[in-house]
């Protein structure tokens, strides 16, 4: 699957901004979907992940109770909306996706990547 994100831009903290990742390829609705983000002179880190039917999610600590994410299996489409937007959300926010079992996602696992895009959040 090839995936396209797009949405990322800068905003206060406090806001809220949603990113998008479009799919391309037969195989979006069998892969399990998630953000992963990196911020500079950081290790990429997982953000939150969807299950293949969208029933079961997962989040990092971090953003847990602040960023939701869904996905439209007809649409090839997951989404990423991110609420009461801090500092040290800042990063470059990338759309993945992974085939198997369960809902977890890291680097390590990652089958598909697509093109980062940049959020920044400021003070």
């Amino acid at each position: 699957v090839q995936l396209q994100a797009s949405g990322g831009g800068l905003v206060q903290a406090g806001d809220s901004l949603r990113l998008s990742c479009a799919a391309s390829g037969d195989t979006f609705s069998t892969s399990i979907m998630g953000w992963l983000r990196q911020a500079p002179g950081k290790l990429r880190e997982f953000v939150a992940s969807v299950a293949r039917s969208g029933s079961t999610t997962a989040y990092a600590d971090s953003v847990k109770g602040r960023f939701t994410i869904s996905r439209d299996n007809a649409q090839n489409t997951v989404y990423l909306q991110m609420d009461s937007l801090k500092s040290e959300d800042t990063a470059v926010y990338y759309c993945a996706g992974r085939g198997g079992l369960g809902v977890s996602m890291s680097t390590s696992n990652v089958r598909s990547w697509g093109r980062g895009t940049l959020v920044t959040v400021s003070s």
